[in-house]
């Protein structure tokens, strides 16, 4: 099946500035398929990089989801994964070879990689735990919703709180007055599992 720039297994995550660490978490389907998913998250601002899965990870198929995911003005110098077995040597040579040094965690050390390992439970604990994907199609639909939400919809309290999308741009508490102009407007993400709220002007 060709590539498509969402997949992948376990998760990854990158820091502020120049740290990025790196890992998967693994869904399983209704009819038993295990399949992987891979995620690079910008721990600055809590935004999801890149995603994508599979269901069958390897060395070179996690080595293109670093060059799809990393941006390229070199803005990360220092890339953070576990012990994993499918960060193979020929994975951290690609990595040096995109000028960033390779940081391996502990050895039974989930809190070495906190904020993916954190990610990974809101995943599951916001989406996954709710939804019994039926295959990849199906899984790949179900997380292009939630990413989207997760990025530019859900508002984080370390940021601010803030959006991933835009950190910079922090909620403001208003109070329960809706100015006499507007309504509030709801929009039901992944069947009605969540909601995003606005403020929309009434037409005159």
């Amino acid at each position: 099946m060709a590539d498509q720039p969402n997949r992948g297994p376990r998760s990854c995550a990158i820091m502020p500035a120049p740290y990025s660490p790196c890992d998967f978490f693994i869904v399983i389907t209704a009819t038993f398929q295990r399949l992987y998913v891979f995620v690079l998250l910008d721990v600055g601002s809590r935004r999801i990089v890149h995603w994508n899965l599979t269901d069958h990870p390897t060395s070179e198929w996690t080595i293109q989801q670093f060059r799809n995911g990393l941006p390229l003005d070199g803005s990360y110098r220092f890339l953070v994964h576990d012990r994993d077995g499918i960060f193979a040597p020929a994975v951290d040579a690609a990595l040096r070879s995109m000028a960033l040094q390779v940081l391996k965690t502990p050895v039974r050390a989930p809190q070495a990689n906190a904020h993916c390992e954190r990610f990974i439970g809101t995943a599951r604990r916001e989406c996954l735990d709710w939804m019994i994907p039926l295959n990849e199609r199906h899984l790949r639909l179900i997380l292009a919703e939630w990413m989207s939400h997760y990025n530019g919809e859900r508002p984080h309290s370390a940021l601010g709180p803030g959006l991933p999308y835009d950190p910079t741009h922090q909620t403001a508490p208003t109070g329960h007055r809706i100015p006499a102009t507007h309504r509030v407007v709801a929009n039901a993400r992944l069947g009605g599992l969540h909601h995003h709220y606005l403020l929309e002007p009434i037409a005159a």
